[in-house]
């Protein structure tokens, strides 16, 4: 089986060892990695051992259940890290998870913290992802400029039309 966090490699050579506790995870990345792969298998013991000590007293655990048993998982991307490597202390990781609940498909974006402490990562916080500005690499065309298709025709009566 393919590990659910889009790793391209086996469910049992990436996530599996990490959840099960046969090795930590090395990474601040491979902690949200493998807490993703338990909610698609329902690992509650897991999620709730990996999150931050200071963190287990305000979790829901019936609630983190019902939402991993009655979601039907699509994937993880993971869009940026910082920090969080095998000599860091702290890191930060931005994700979409992508799922279905209640007959509704949804992305769920967040920045998930991580702290390590003797030398074992957990999850401390996270956030709703805030959409980042586009950047653009060319100036902005405007609607009377000429059309950048070399058409001939002002861009507002071409391909901005």
């Amino acid at each position: 089986m393919d590990c659910p966090c889009g790793s391209q490699l086996a469910f049992d050579e990436c996530c599996h060892p990490i959840i099960s506790g046969d090795r930590p995870a090395t990474t601040a990345e491979e902690l949200m990695r493998a807490r993703y792969s338990a909610y698609t298998q329902v690992e509650m013991d897991f999620l709730f051992d990996s999150l931050h000590p200071d963190q287990r007293d305000e979790n829901d655990r019936e609630g983190v259940r019902d939402w991993a048993e009655n979601s039907e998982w699509h994937g993880l991307e993971i869009k940026e890290t910082e920090g969080g490597g095998p000599e860091d202390e702290t890191g930060k990781v931005e994700f979409v998870a992508s799922y279905t609940y209640e007959g509704k498909r949804k992305n769920y974006e967040e920045e998930a913290s991580f702290d390590k402490i003797d030398g074992n990562w957990y999850f401390s916080a996270g956030k709703r992802a805030v959409q980042k500005p586009i950047v653009r690499d060319e100036p902005k065309v405007g609607r009377n400029d000429p059309c950048p298709c070399w058409s001939g025709k002002k861009f507002k009566r071409c391909c901005g039309g």
